[in-house]
C-alpha cells in the first residue's frame, strides 16, 4: 500500500501545520491532566485532510515527544511509582507495536466504531471503581505482575490501534487494579512507552510526516508542561473529575463521526 502524500492529493499548508500544533498543544494539556488528548489531536489532523494512517503515524511522533515531558517533570517530583515502572514500560510497548502493526491492517472506520463501544465502559468502570480509594493505597501483593503486564500490553495494544482515550484507559486501570489514587504520574510511564512502540511501527511502515510532526511535537510539548503542573497542584480528586469530562465528550465525539 503507498502512502505518499502526493498520491493521496494535498500538500501541508501553514494554515493546516499551524491549526494542528494548536490542537496539539490543548491535546497534550488534557493529556498530562487527566489523558484523552486524542479527542482533539487526531480528528485534527483528520479535519485537516490528512489520511487516516498518516494521522496515527504523525500524531504518534509528536505525543511521544510531549509524553516523555510530561513524565520527565512527573518524576522531578517524585510522583512515579517505580516499582513497576520498568514492566509497565516493557509491556505496553510491545502491546502499542502489535496494535500499530494490526491497524495498518484494518479500515480506520471500523477502528472508530469499535472505540465508540470501549469508551463508555471505560467510563462506567471509573465512575463504580470505588470511592473507597481517598487515600493512596500500598500497592497490592496478589496478582501484582500479572496486573502490570496485562494492564499494559493490552491498553497499549489499543493505543497502537487507534489511541484516543489511551492515557485515561491507564489512569482508570490503575486506579481499579493498583489502588494508585495518584495515577497520573505512572500512567505516563506507560502511556510513553505504547506512544514509542506505536511510533516505531509507523515509521517502519512509512507513514510519518515529519514536517507535521516536528510543530504538533513542540505544541504536545508545551501543553504537557502546563497541563502536568496543573495536575500536581490540584490533586486526585479534580484529576478525576477532568478525566470523566475528558471521557465524556471523547464518546459524544465519535458517536456523532462514525454513526451520525
Amino acid at each position: 500500500m503507498d502512502w505518499n502524500m502526493q498520491d493521496a492529493g494535498m500538500e501541508l499548508s501553514l494554515s493546516v501545520i499551524l491549526l494542528c500544533a494548536l490542537a496539539f498543544m490543548i491535546a497534550g494539556f488534557i493529556d498530562a491532566v487527566a489523558g484523552g488528548g486524542g479527542l482533539i489531536s487526531v480528528p485534527a489532523m483528520l479535519l485537516a485532510g490528512i489520511p487516516p494512517h498518516m494521522a496515527l503515524g504523525s500524531s504518534k511522533f509528536a505525543t511521544t515527544l510531549g509524553s516523555l515531558t510530561a513524565l520527565w517533570t512527573f518524576a522531578r517530583h517524585h510522583l512515579v511509582v517505580m516499582r513497576i515502572a520498568p514492566a509497565g514500560f516493557a509491556s505496553a510497548f510491545l502491546g502499542a507495536v502489535f496494535g500499530s502493526w494490526l491497524a495498518m491492517q484494518v479500515e480506520s472506520a471500523l477502528m472508530g466504531r469499535i472505540l465508540v463501544f470501549l469508551l463508555p465502559a471505560g467510563l462506567l468502570l471509573s465512575v463504580f471503581s470505588g470511592r473507597s480509594y481517598t487515600r493512596e493505597g500500598d500497592l497490592p501483593e496478589r496478582c501484582l505482575w500479572p496486573k502490570v503486564l496485562i494492564m499494559g500490553f493490552v491498553i497499549g495494544a489499543y493505543d497502537g490501534f487507534f489511541g484516543p482515550g489511551t492515557g485515561s484507559f491507564f489512569i482508570i486501570a490503575q486506579h481499579i487494579l493498583l489502588r494508585l489514587v495518584r495515577a497520573s504520574a505512572t500512567a505516563k510511564v506507560f502511556n510513553l512507552a505504547s506512544n514509542a512502540g506505536a511510533l516505531l511501527t509507523f515509521a517502519s511502515g512509512g507513514v510519518v510526516l515529519y514536517g507535521l510532526g516536528l510543530p504538533c511535537a513542540i505544541g504536545s510539548m508545551v501543553g504537557n508542561q502546563i497541563g502536568v503542573r496543573l495536575a500536581i497542584r490540584v490533586g486526585a480528586r479534580a484529576v478525576r473529575g477532568l478525566l470523566y469530562v475528558t471521557l465524556t465528550l471523547l464518546i459524544a465525539t465519535l458517536v456523532y463521526r462514525f454513526f451520525l
